[in-house]
């Protein structure tokens, strides 16, 4: 047996339709915790520190091949033509791992929640044994495959609907997922057959095999939760309930407040630091970092964004890719930001909309101001410096730089620099028509006094 402990490879099956979601949407690219079901089979192989991280790919193999290029650039996709098992699916893996000695980790793009403790246990007990399975202890073992076991050996998986009344009665179920040295397991699918009622090759045939060859197999257990898989929309529903479960847990461990947890929403990479404080109705999506003592006001969204220690965010505030908000920053009810830094103790506090943009440290952004970042085909930039006030109702044209402790007077179009210290006034000049208000009022209710008539 080969010592190839300190080394691993990740082989995800992500080649399944997924017909029973009755969706054009490959399954393992619908969202749980706002990514794609594979991210979270992906995250949970990182923590082994893989060096070789291969996904099968297959139906709707180009989207779920861009996909999984996001999630992990450093990830080679190999595509099963057919989808014929899972042990023909695992095979396809073959060319990408040439050259890799070490264990193969074989996990499911629809299984999102194995545990970095459960994939220790699975590497762990491959220091004895040639082929290690991940079995449960099943609540319902229904339809699921049973593991038969001799004291800790693994000698075969019998599928329920081949197994006698006795084979029955074991509750040892097979997972799927198995850890094994990875020229071991090619060798052992390369004997697979396809002899069963749906001519394709198991990937739960290995341990027989192996047996047969005087190779040792056994497997290793785990809650049965960390084995859902997804196979219809009530179930992805289901996991996402217990994904938001976990989460808010960790959460208070964490030592953050929600006063009402179960309306907060997060997602697979959410960070948040302690004694924040997070009010009802906040969702947060991918890429979200939220430093210590930071208040998350009500009914707020936030993706793609860093939130700086103390800041307050909210209520009813969207901050999108690219929001960088400093140390005591404030952005308050109806306002979006966008690529934009709010230096710090900065003020954006109410409907404004900040994007492609950067303002200094303690500026204080008017209500109603717009960065009009966007010409029609071109993104520019507004750079508003530090200690500058910005008037009610702003229009910042830009690209626009406005400099330290410059002003804006309200209503203003600003289209030129403002230079630092300067007042900028860029509005038409009031004029006052004596009683002219007046006698167009009468004039109209006259008008509409005369259409009544008629």
């Amino acid at each position: 047996m080969q010592d190839n402990s300190g080394r691993c490879a990740l082989v995800i099956l992500a080649a399944g339709q997924g017909s029973r979601m009755n969706s054009d949407l490959p399954k393992v690219l619908h969202p749980l915790g706002g990514v794609p079901l594979v991210a979270h089979a992906i995250a949970a192989g990182l923590t082994q520190a893989p060096s070789r991280i291969v996904v099968v790919t297959g139906h709707g193999a180009e989207a779920v091949e861009s996909a999984v290029a996001e999630i992990e650039p450093a990830a080679i996709c190999a595509r099963q033509a057919e989808q014929l098992g899972t042990g023909h699916a695992v095979l396809q893996a073959k060319d990408a791992l040439e050259g890799f000695e070490g264990d193969v980790i074989v996990l499911y793009g629809d299984t999102p929640f194995i545990s970095e403790d459960t994939l220790e246990n699975l590497r762990a007990a491959r220091a004895t044994h040639d082929i290690v399975m991940l079995g449960f202890e099943a609540a319902d073992p229904g339809r699921y495959g049973r593991l038969i076991m001799e004291g800790e050996r693994l000698t075969g998986i019998v599928e329920a609907k081949d197994a006698t009344p006795e084979e029955l009665a074991i509750r040892l179920c097979n997972s799927g997922l198995l850890c094994a040295d990875a020229a071991t397991l090619m060798n052992l699918l390369a004997e697979v057959g396809n002899d069963n009622a749906s001519g394709e090759y198991y990937l739960t045939d290995v341990p027989a095999i192996a047996a047969a060859k005087g190779l040792t197999a056994t497997a290793v257990t785990c809650d049965e939760a960390e084995t859902l898989g997804i196979n219809t929309r009530a179930e992805l529903a289901e996991a996402e309930r217990l994904f938001q479960t976990r989460r808010r847990a960790e959460m208070f461990d964490n030592g953050v407040t929600m006063t009402a947890p179960e309306t907060v929403f997060f997602a697979l990479d959410t960070w948040i630091g302690g004694d924040t404080v997070i009010e009802p109705n906040v969702v947060f999506g991918p890429g979200v970092t939220v430093e210590n003592a930071a208040t998350i006001r009500a009914f707020s969204h936030l993706e793609g964004a860093h939130v700086g220690a103390g800041a307050i965010v909210g209520p009813y505030a969207r901050l999108r890719p690219g929001a960088e908000l400093g140390n005591g920053a404030r952005i308050g009810n109806f306002v979006e930001v966008k690529a934009a830094e709010i230096g710090e103790g900065a003020k954006v506090n109410h409907l404004s909309y900040i994007g492609d943009a950067s303002i200094g440290a303690r500026s204080n952004i008017g209500a109603g101001t717009i960065t009009c970042n966007y010409d029609g085909v071109f993104k520019h930039r507004t750079d508003v410096g530090a200690d500058v006030f910005v008037g009610s109702n702003t229009m910042l044209v830009a690209p626009v730089t406005l400099g330290d402790g410059a002003m804006t007077g309200s209503g203003s179009v600003i289209t030129r620099d403002v230079p630092p210290g300067d007042l900028a006034i860029g509005r038409a000049r009031q004029e006052n028509k004596d009683g002219l208000g007046a006698r167009m009022m009468s004039r109209l209710r006259a008008l509409k006094s005369k259409q009544k008539g008629h």
